[in-house]
């Protein structure tokens, strides 16, 4: 049987050096390049291909290479500047190894050209071809391979996949389950993470940069990126391209000079433009002798199809594009971002933009500026990423109004391509980044930030701040399918994913600023000494608004001196009773001898350019400075907490005379930099961020593993669900455009629950019984009535949801979620955090109820919607919860064919 061409197979890869390639099935159009591929394989590959020598394709092998069916007869090309790179092939066998249309088994063989061996074409190639053979009902997949075809072997064996091997006849034989496993996915999701990492190093670290439409004019676009990238002291070579290049200015005006802002550049009449700000001027890229790494364009959009063009074809890896004119134009520039990306993809290349506001990374070993920014921070430990340019821009000018550095910076525009998973994979292994900071406004991917975030947040900090609370307020300029999420699920996302976010760029900062450079508190009792006993109480009061447990504040009086403010903090430090320090301080008054005017403020005299404040404030830093190193010791953030002493914290930051300034933080960048805040609500606010993303580190290092419970019956579960939905869908079928549902019946519901172990008791008890070992139905009157229920949300995917019942808990939206698959801390979590949780522990002396079972129930339920991607929605209610044990009584599944979750298939760009 034929199908028609899937086009639901096509897909942009990023390759494990971090080049980016196109693949797609294999039409009758694409002889002539089969043939020219063929022609640049070697004649070794085509031995290991073929077993045999295979100098040339007929016309007989051309046609049968690529005509395919679709269903039994498949073939998948790599391409590359439209060109074929590498190319596999399924054929549907039975059980005897001869052609069949109705096998579950299908012969498998790959042919790379030899030039892009070793780029992880053959791995990708392989979780493609299977997606597909799943899709079209194979369920196993065997190779030939011959002893010396070293690569095609272990492109096999580590694939993951349970397989089987055998040697006969001087030939490996494979045989690969195509059903994904654990494994397979880890080998996936690694090597997704190498590709991607990959791919954002290349943009951050190139080796030479060209400016696309810098021109004379000096406040144009493309000028003040290249005049950035000088002054920034990038240490790469610098090129400029202008189309007019060595031709000479006429009547004050550069022609064909535009850049992006569509302004001519203006020139001295008769100069021909060699150069610019001492970078040599080239009128095309191609014209340029060396390699280009990374190419920045500001040209107007119309140019930039052919300056893409051009640079694919001079084999340049990245691009930012900093040109406007798409997505955010409306139906048109939509369209003209996906031909972009799909360009720029096909020629191997990563995007940044467009709309982009550029990129930097202060590494100095590499120095690069390529962004609008006025401002360009130091270097330092935070990690910056932005959708939108006014933000980004104002992000720097922060970070370098407070004096914080940066790792790395980019500022994605519409996001047609590069996104902030991007940042997060390279974020995870770079070694400069202490602590990441996003500024999103919706997503591309959200299972696959919430993977990604999770796994990086278990290792270094994520500060969030999530724009567009009302969804209808999100920009339309970003790419792809713009996920728009109710705001109690992304805080559900992040939550679960030990995301902290915030809601302002003061916030932000206010939180990287500790993160960065302070030890994570062990607990939440904060210790509070200080010289104002009423800021000190302000600062109480603030910490137990946040949910922290403040010790009472000790007051060191006004006229507390440098050595007081040791010993008092020396104190606090030292007890075993506090997990983190706020030292409160105001300037001096009375006692510590600083002169003080009534009417006059703080001190004798205002400051003023050319006269200094009477009060030395560096006998406090120091005391300040000195203390902050033992709090590092002992593993406790200290924080400091100032009014009217603004030079203080400058002066606590830098060295001392052995020239040490501090340990670092919890991110080890060896700042020693002690975070200072203006009020009291806003070090807490930051140190209450940093006690929870503690707690959430500590319990994911504990538990990062999911329960697997042993009764489970995956495969019988399987089957009533195939059963179900009308059985398997026969070979020619495409599982995803087939949308039929079916809500089981209690029969077959009793039956699919008990596979995972969740006995449904379909009816209540008609007398109350004494609790029994074996869960029998517990006593009506000592139990609480709960719901269970998980349903897939197209955002996120399945989300487990846990409420007491009653029509109390409904009106007051009394529920709580959780994202699946959760594990036992989370479960845990979520039944403790509703707010008629009380009924359950024992509220006005009653007798607690069995979590532990209700636990259990979460997390079988949680496990079972996760292995059965069918199952679109499941209720448990009501659960009767007693002292010992708990009784479903009620349950209701409803399944449907859904399409395959993208974050489990095949990788794939968005």
């Amino acid at each position: 049987m034929s199908e028609s061409y899937p086009a639901h197979w096509e897909a942009d890869i990023v390759l494990r050096d971090g080049g980016t390639a196109r693949i797609r099935p294999i039409v009758p159009d694409d002889a002539d390049r089969l043939v020219a591929f063929f022609q640049r394989v070697s004649d070794q590959s085509k031995y290991y291909r073929f077993f045999a020598p295979y100098p040339r394709l007929s016309a007989r092998d051309v046609r049968h290479f690529t005509h395919h069916d679709f269903v039994d007869r498949v073939g998948l090309a790599v391409l590359v500047r439209d060109e074929f790179i590498a190319t596999v092939r399924y054929d549907r066998i039975d059980a005897t190894g001869r052609p069949s249309g109705s096998g579950t088994e299908a012969e498998v063989a790959f042919l790379v050209q030899d030039a892009h061996q070793g780029r992880g074409v053959a791995s990708a190639l392989l979780e493609h071809i299977a997606a597909c053979a799943r899709e079209r009902g194979i369920r196993r997949f065997s190779a030939e391979v011959l002893p010396d075809n070293r690569k095609m072997a272990k492109v096999f064996t580590e694939a993951g996949y349970t397989q089987r091997r055998s040697f006969t006849d001087g030939v490996l034989h494979f045989e690969l389950d195509l059903e994904p496993t654990e494994d397979s996915l880890a080998v996936m999701r690694a090597r997704e993470h190498r590709a991607e990492a990959r791919s954002m190093q290349r943009l951050f670290a190139p080796r030479s940069v060209a400016v696309i439409g810098a021109g004379r004019n000096p406040v144009g676009v493309g000028r003040t990126l290249l005049r950035n990238l000088v002054t920034g002291g990038f240490t790469g070579k610098l090129y400029a391209i202008n189309r007019a290049a060595g031709e000479a200015a006429a009547g004050g005006q550069e022609a064909g000079g535009q850049e992006a802002g569509g302004q001519e550049a203006a020139g001295r009449p008769g100069a021909p433009l060699t150069e610019l700000d001492g970078v040599p001027v080239h009128a095309r890229i191609g014209d340029v002798p060396d390699p280009v790494d990374l190419a920045v364009v500001a040209v107007p959009a119309e140019q930039v199809p052919g300056v893409v063009a051009d640079c694919g074809a001079a084999g340049v890896r990245g691009l930012v594009v900093i040109t406007a004119g798409y997505a955010e134009t409306g139906v048109d520039g939509r369209a003209r971002q996906r031909e972009l990306v799909g360009q720029a993809r096909a020629a191997g290349m990563r995007v940044l933009g467009p709309n982009a506001f550029g990129l930097i990374n202060t590494d100095p070993e590499v120095r690069l500026d390529a962004s609008l920014s006025p401002q360009l921070p130091g270097a330092g430990p935070l990690g910056i990423f932005t959708q939108s340019g006014a933000i980004g821009a104002a992000l720097l000018e922060a970070a370098h109004r407070r004096g914080l550095g940066i790792s790395t910076f980019a500022s994605a525009g519409n996001r047609a391509d590069v996104s902030g998973n991007d940042l997060l994979q390279f974020w995870e292994e770079d070694e400069a980044t202490g602590v990441a900071l996003l500024y999103l406004e919706s997503f591309g991917n959200p299972r696959k930030f919430s993977r990604l975030a999770r796994r990086v947040a278990a290792r270094k900090p994520l500060v969030v701040v999530k724009g567009g609370r009302d969804t209808r307020s999100i920009p339309a300029g970003h790419a792809g399918i713009v996920t728009r999420m109710a705001d109690s699920t992304v805080d559900t996302l992040f939550e679960q994913a030990g995301v902290i976010r915030v809601d302002t760029i003061t916030e932000l900062y206010d939180a990287a600023d500790l993160l960065a450079h302070q030890p994570l508190p062990p607990g939440d009792r904060i210790a509070i000494v200080g010289n104002s006993d009423s800021l000190g109480l302000l600062t109480h009061d603030a910490a137990l608004s946040a949910g922290l447990q403040p010790l009472l504040p000790h007051d060191l009086t006004t006229g507390a001196g440098p050595e007081d403010f040791r010993r008092g903090l020396r104190a606090a430090i030292d007890r075993p009773d506090s997990d983190a320090v706020v030292a409160v301080v105001i300037p001096p008054i009375g006692a510590g001898g600083f002169p003080h005017f009534p009417g006059s403020g703080l001190l004798a005299h205002a400051p003023t350019p050319d006269r200094a404040p009477l009060l030395d404030t560096a006998p406090f830093a120091a005391a300040l400075r000195e203390s902050a190193h033992r709090a590092r010791e002992a593993g406790k953030p200290l924080l400091i907490v100032h009014l009217a002493m603004p030079e203080l914290l400058d002066q606590v930051a830098r060295t001392g005379p052995d020239g040490v300034a501090g340990d670092g933080g919890a991110t080890g960048d060896g700042a020693g930099r002690v975070p200072g805040y203006p009020r009291p609500e806003r070090a807490v606010r930051a140190l209450a961020h940093a006690v929870r993303y503690a707690a959430w580190r500590a319990q994911s290092a504990v538990e990062r593993t999911f329960p697997d419970f042993e009764d489970v019956a995956e495969q019988q579960a399987r089957a009533i669900v195939a059963e179900a939905l009308g059985g398997e869908a026969r070979s020619g079928e495409a599982r995803g455009r087939d949308r039929r549902e079916a809500v089981l019946d209690a029969g077959i519901t009793t039956r699919l629950l008990a596979c995972y172990g969740v006995k449904l008791e379909p009816h209540a008890p008609q007398q109350a019984e004494p609790p029994q070992p074996d869960a029998h139905q517990p006593d009506a009157h000592q139990a609480v009535e709960v719901t269970i229920s998980a349903s897939v949300d197209p955002a996120v995917g399945a989300i487990l949801s846990f409420g007491l019942a009653g029509v109390a808990s409904e009106l007051l939206g009394d529920v709580g979620h959780r994202l699946i698959p959760a594990t036992g801390a989370e479960a845990a979590s979520l039944i403790r955090e509703v707010k008629a949780a009380p009924l359950l522990f024992g509220w006005r002396g009653s007798e607690p109820v069995d979590t532990g079972a209700l636990e259990e129930l979460l997390l079988r339920v949680s496990q079972l919607v996760d292995d059965l991607p069918e199952v679109a929605s499941l209720t448990l209610e009501p659960v009767l919860v007693a002292p010992r044990g708990l009784s479903v009584l009620g349950a209701g599944v409803r399944l449907a064919r859904l399409p395959a979750r993208t974050d489990l298939g095949p990788r794939a760009l968005a």
